[in-house]
């Protein structure tokens, strides 16, 4: 086994910077995970548009992560592959259908890779970070946390 020497840890601006650039990826997939009301946990990936330093997916309002994000108004998600990851901890702010607020539908259409207006029984689910971590490798496990309570953390 070959040794491996990881490249060298950002600092927290450059984590911040890195992770509004993620989620600001045009076609980004998120992976949602949710619990349900007895506590079984759903893990999907979906399409994610980052508006307004919010995280907004599009689903069918009838889906069981739809479901669950609002009976409990909370999710966590993950972004990026395993070695460049942003781990989120998020609260619902809002859901919308997605023939109801023209803004916020253009902006997930102009960043997702799929446009789900028109379609019967779909929701704009609009989600508030209240906890992010970003880290690459073991080096960056420390000082992972960028943003706590909803707020960026100083650099």
């Amino acid at each position: 086994m070959a040794d491996f020497d990881p490249p060298p840890a950002r600092d927290r601006a450059t984590r911040q910077a890195d992770t509004r650039a993620l989620l600001a990826t045009p076609a980004i997939d998120v992976w949602v995970a949710t619990a349900s009301a007895d506590g079984v946990p759903h893990l999907v990936p979906v399409s994610l548009a980052w508006v307004g330093e919010r995280v907004v997916v599009a689903l069918e309002a009838g889906s069981i992560t739809a479901r669950n994000l609002l009976a409990s108004g909370v999710a966590r998600l993950g972004v990026g592959p395993t070695r460049d990851v942003a781990m989120i901890d998020a609260v619902l702010e809002r859901s919308v259908g997605v023939d109801d607020d023209p803004e916020l539908g253009e902006a997930y259409a102009g960043q997702a890779d799929w446009d789900p207006r028109g379609l019967p029984g779909y929701v704009f689910l609009v989600l508030r970070a209240e906890r992010i971590q970003a880290w690459r490798e073991s080096n960056e496990i420390t000082g992972r946390t960028i943003l706590r309570s909803g707020e960026w953390l100083a650099p």
